[in-house]
């Protein structure tokens, strides 16, 4: 292939993309960029981790915007869309996701962008819309029925005043360490409102050396 031919194929390949006006392109983007920073602020409102990632909130957005752009390209012509799929195909992320709830964000990004890059607004802004309402709902029903382990130390003299206690926390027993001189158990409790007043009763009993409490969200302890 000469360098004219090269020239003629490159002309052809532009006119397929002819389809998509500057302006559609300007909108699906702005939309993207909208919807990505909705879903950035409904994660960093909701966010109940460990750390807060200001990087792995930003991606979202980049996500929406970005597939929203690989859509629109995709779009106007079918052979490189098809181009586009088996590249794609190929690409591996190895980032350990370790949240469940992260991966519901990174998957509400992509389709969201692909719903903007199809250029079905309503479905992309109303669905959005929903999403986050249902994900604010459901956090702020998570923060009533926060699960925590409680940790404590204690000799046999503080048996019986933790067994009363616990009964009254509803407390699930986890695990118990028997030693020579203490004890070592760990309760899964759920508070409401974060009312950790039972505590300082707890550590004042006597046989008890220390307590502990611990976020737990059932993966890991926060």
């Amino acid at each position: 292939m000469n360098f004219e031919d090269i020239i003629k194929k490159s002309v052809l390949t532009l006119e397929s993309f002819q389809t998509v006006s500057y302006y559609e392109a300007f909108v699906s983007l702005a939309i993207s960029f909208a919807i990505g920073m909705f879903i950035y602020a409904i994660y960093r409102k909701t966010f109940r981790g460990v750390v807060y990632s200001y990087n792995y909130n930003v991606s979202f957005v980049l996500i929406t915007m970005i597939t929203t752009l690989v859509i629109m390209t995709i779009s106007t012509n079918i052979v490189l869309s098809l181009g586009m799929v088996g590249a794609l195909s190929i690409v591996r992320f190895r980032t350990a996701v370790k949240d469940p709830l992260d991966v519901v964000y990174m998957f509400w990004a992509l389709a969201a962008g692909i719903a903007t890059g199809a250029k079905v607004y309503p479905i992309a802004l109303g669905g959005s819309l929903l999403i986050g309402l249902v994900i604010v709902w459901l956090s702020k029903r998570k923060i009533r029925e926060e699960a925590y382990l409680l940790i404590i130390r204690h000799t046999d003299e503080a048996t019986a005043f933790l067994r009363t206690e616990i009964k009254k926390l509803s407390g699930k027993l986890k695990s118990k360490n028997v030693r020579k001189n203490y004890t070592e158990v760990t309760y899964e409790i759920k508070l409401v409102d974060d009312n950790t007043s039972f505590l300082q009763s707890i550590i004042e009993a006597p046989g008890v050396s220390d307590a502990s409490l611990v976020n737990y969200t059932g993966d890991y302890a926060q």
